[in-house]
């Protein structure tokens, strides 16, 4: 290194080692445009195998949570594909393409590449390449054994689409050499559930298929998907939007001996958790690893405990070397009369039946024979956190990104969210639903921040916590975009969009969803200056 002049720090001046870092930092489409040909030593470390093995040809930028658009200049994507990729193409593995590059990136031959990832890709235009482009086809029938599917997404939750049906089945098909396929499954803002639409044993099948990502629309689909048709799969790891019987033809009572892992998630809350899901776990007898992320509701029952884990459904898994879980149960016992567990007695159900520490919250509401408790595995290991009210124990979850408070007893005072803001120390995603107002609203003297939030939804929380929010003296939120919200008390905390309290959270936001019709007053717009 150049120690003359300590002062003047050229970047030729850092090792090999630390400009790698700095490169693998930055996106890849810019490295590569910027970098290469600069001088001998710049091609020699951005065009080693180890670099550019993943070649990912895609630039995002980021408008709001819900809102990405994928671009890449035509003067940078021409001079890669011309200049570079020609060098470099027997070296790339994998390769990440969205629409806009598709035509000219494939027409080279990638001798050595086996993944491909297909990024925000319109249904319509998908289906087109799959059904009419040979250089495509060729490539996932003759070698892509690992395949990524991203579709555009512009809503929350969009709807089902038939289409997106018929690319499953199709890939199924194209694929010979096909291991490992994640479909619409990449990223929690771009997630799109599937419909198998009750496909025949014939159109729908892989004899090479062994690991699988996929969202689906109800029960049935992942009891399709379980049938047999995918008869090498040993890891599926699946989220469910409706877990509620379902009239199927095929029963859930055949062992599945192949199945290794196998991966949960609820994405409503379930009333069939006796009669569906854990009929469904006592069949695989040789699993491995579980992971359960489920929201149950209950009526005239108990909590979900280590006792009952053990014995409806760890006891028939003699090989499971890993169990990871997060399950809530929501009790509502009508017409019985039954004492519900403590904490302490939760915690010690899981004594000698499941490995590990456990973390768990109960609320009992005495007055309507109901609660909620909360059990899960230690470190957490999901990004969502279901639920959370003030009977939360605490704890560090630095790897959740959206948390749901809900507590239809007790209001959540200032101090509880600062609790919130240190152990989720990494939060993106932020829903309150509590109907009852703050009793202390004399907050301390202590800014609370919520360093990484993106979106904030208060549009079932109490005016209380529109003002704790949207005030920035009380909790700072550097990085929100996206606020959902009803007119009236954003109409009155913000004094009619004129108070200056809440002026500073608002005029950063670039998506405002706001829950019913209105009348945009004259000052909107200056009050929310980069509304998209």
């Amino acid at each position: 290194m150049n120690t003359a002049n300590k002062n003047h720090l050229n970047i030729l001046d850092l090792p090999n080692e630390i400009l790698l870092i700095i490169c693998k930092e930055l996106n890849m489409v810019d490295v590569l445009y910027s970098i290469v040909d600069v001088n001998e030593r710049f091609n020699q470390l951005i065009l080693d195998h180890l670099y550019i093995r993943h070649l990912n040809m895609t630039t995002m930028t980021i408008r709001s949570v819900f809102d990405r658009i994928y671009s890449i200049d035509d003067q940078v994507l021409s001079r890669i594909c011309k200049q570079i990729l020609p060098r470099i193409r027997h070296q790339v593995n994998q390769l990440t393409v969205a629409p806009y590059s598709m035509d000219r990136l494939l027409t080279l031959n990638y001798s050595q590449l086996y993944s491909l990832s297909l990024v925000d890709f319109q249904e319509k235009i998908l289906l087109q390449y799959l059904k009419g482009n040979s250089i495509l086809c060729n490539l996932l029938s003759e070698q892509i054994t690992h395949l990524c599917i991203d579709m555009e997404v512009k809503t929350v939750m969009p709807p089902l689409s038939k289409t997106l049906s018929e690319i499953f089945i199709l890939i199924l098909s194209l694929c010979k050499r096909l291991v490992y396929l994640n479909f619409c499954s990449s990223s929690r803002y771009r997630l799109m559930a599937v419909h198998i639409f009750k496909p025949s044993t014939t159109n729908c099948t892989s004899s090479t298929l062994t690991t699988l990502n996929i969202n689906v629309d109800n029960f049935a689909d992942c009891l399709y998907l379980l049938d047999g048709r995918l008869n090498c799969l040993s890891t599926l790891i699946i989220r469910i939007l409706k877990i509620s019987p379902v009239i199927s033809k095929i029963k859930n009572t055949k062992e599945l001996p192949k199945l290794k892992s196998f991966s949960l998630t609820s994405v409503y809350p379930i009333m069939a958790y006796d009669n569906l899901i854990i009929p469904l776990l006592r069949r695989m007898i040789n699993l491995e690893e579980l992971i359960l992320f489920l929201s149950v509701i209950r009526f005239d029952s108990t909590y979900i405990d280590g006792i009952q884990l053990q014995d409806e459904v760890l006891i028939y898994m003699p090989r499971l070397k890993k169990f990871t879980f997060s399950i809530d149960t929501r009790l509502f016992n009508n017409n019985i009369k039954i004492d519900l567990r403590s904490n302490e007695e939760i915690q010690r159900s899981f004594i000698g039946r499941v490995n590990g520490q456990i973390g768990s919250d109960v609320q009992t509401i005495v007055m309507k024979n109901a609660g909620i408790c909360h059990v899960y595995s230690l470190p957490y290991q999901f990004e969502d956190f279901c639920h959370l009210n003030n009977s939360f124990q605490g704890g560090m979850f630095h790897k959740v990104q959206c948390l749901i408070m809900t507590d239809e007893t007790y209001s959540f005072e200032h101090y509880f969210f600062q609790v919130i803001s240190q152990d989720f120390p990494f939060l993106k995603e932020l829903y309150i639903v509590n109907c009852q107002p703050q009793k202390d609203k004399q907050h301390s003297s202590t800014l609370i921040r919520f360093p990484y939030l993106l979106l904030l939804s208060l549009v079932m929380a109490h005016m209380d916590y529109v003002e704790e929010f949207l005030f920035d003296k009380n909790i700072h939120l550097p990085r929100l975009l996206n606020l959902f919200i009803k007119y009236e008390p954003l109409a009155i905390v913000t004094n009619n969009f004129t108070n200056d309290a809440a002026r500073a959270t608002c005029g950063k936001l670039k998506c405002l969803e706001i829950s019913e019709p209105f009348v945009c007053p004259e000052n909107f717009h200056q009050y929310f200056p980069l509304l998209l």
